[in-house]
């Protein structure tokens, strides 16, 4: 399938050439024939993927019609001179780049978060508040929020403290390139200054975020998290969609945690339960399974494209939405 029509008046500085070049690359198709299909399609390509909805009569530019060929086909394996691992990792970064495009233009992209943010943060954890499996749960692991771009985390670690459960917080530590995390249990009692929160006073990260101390001695080993530990993981993400696939910024760290958190108890395997939050921007609704050759890729028509080693979401919450996806949501 392909996408709308090139735009007369480019914005962008893409050029025709380089864009048909960009999806020939990627087909079977030659540049004349893709530039055919382009211009014969856009009808199709409106209806079929809500990523293709304009909220203004301005032509699309080259450079989003580029991200957005590549979402809407997928890459299909069987017609591409590119391996699986590769589709999948373009499929992933235009989609990152649709996602990223959609926050900067609802939100204030600023060092402090606008109050729309704050409003839809506050919407999405009154959901996950209400939550029997909240409720009952003694341990909850929360990320500490990005000052704007992302769901704000500081009035709802407040709430998670103030209703006595035990709070596990991320710590990525200097080695960015070895892309590991633990989650260590935050010393919430700790004394603060001018009712300021208990991590005021952490080293934060290059991306401005605060982090647990590291030390090498026995007590801060002990509250570094082991498997059972967490009742609760709420997942941030770049984008999820409604069969519970989850896609973040691209270095794998929370896949990479989840995996050290299985366990097994009695013969049944266990983990977290996993409880993806995502602004509405960040959400994509699918209708169901496209699949092909490759049983390593699991595509989906409009959605987020994953691989075997991507985690399924348990529950999901944005602003509007409480999707159950997995049974063991349903049974807690």
């Amino acid at each position: 399938r392909s996408a709308s029509t090139l735009s007369q008046r480019s914005h962008s500085m893409v050029k025709p050439s380089a864009f048909l070049h960009f999806l020939s690359v990627s087909s079977s198709l030659s540049p004349s024939s893709l530039a055919a299909s382009l211009v014969s399609t856009q009808a199709l390509a409106k209806s079929t993927h809500p990523l293709f909805s304009t909220t203004s009569s301005a032509t699309v530019t080259e450079s989003k019609l580029a991200t957005k060929m590549v979402i809407h086909n997928n890459l299909d394996p069987s017609k591409s001179k590119l391996e699986p691992v590769d589709i999948l990792r373009q499929q992933k970064q235009a989609l990152r780049k649709e996602i990223r495009s959609r926050i900067r233009a609802a939100y204030s992209t600023g060092n402090e978060p606008d109050e729309k943010l704050f409003i839809e943060s506050s919407n999405v954890f009154s959901r996950l508040f209400s939550l029997p499996q909240y409720q009952s749960a003694k341990s909850i692991g929360l990320f500490l929020s990005m000052p704007s771009g992302e769901i704000q985390t500081h009035d709802a670690i407040k709430k998670i403290v103030g209703d006595g459960k035990t709070l596990y917080v991320p710590r990525v530590g200097l080695d960015f390139e070895e892309c590991d995390m633990d989650l260590i249990r935050a010393e919430t009692d700790s004394p603060t200054e001018d009712d300021g929160m208990f991590y005021d006073k952490w080293p934060k990260n290059k991306w401005g975020i605060p982090e647990p101390p590291f030390s090498d001695d026995e007590v801060s080993k002990s509250l570094i998290a082991q498997p059972g530990d967490i009742d609760v993981l709420l997942v941030p993400g770049l984008a999820f969609d409604s069969k519970g696939h989850r896609m973040g910024q691209g270095k794998g760290y929370y896949d990479r945690f989840i995996a050290k958190m299985r366990y097994r108890e009695g013969g049944d395997e266990k983990k977290p339960l996993l409880v993806g939050i995502c602004l509405e921007e960040q959400f994509l609704e699918v209708e169901g399974y496209n699949k092909n050759d490759d049983e390593k890729l699991r595509n989906i028509e409009g959605g987020v494209p994953v691989a075997d080693h991507d985690y399924i979401m348990d529950i999901i919450l944005s602003p509007s939405k409480l999707l159950v996806v997995s049974k063991q949501a349903e049974l807690v």
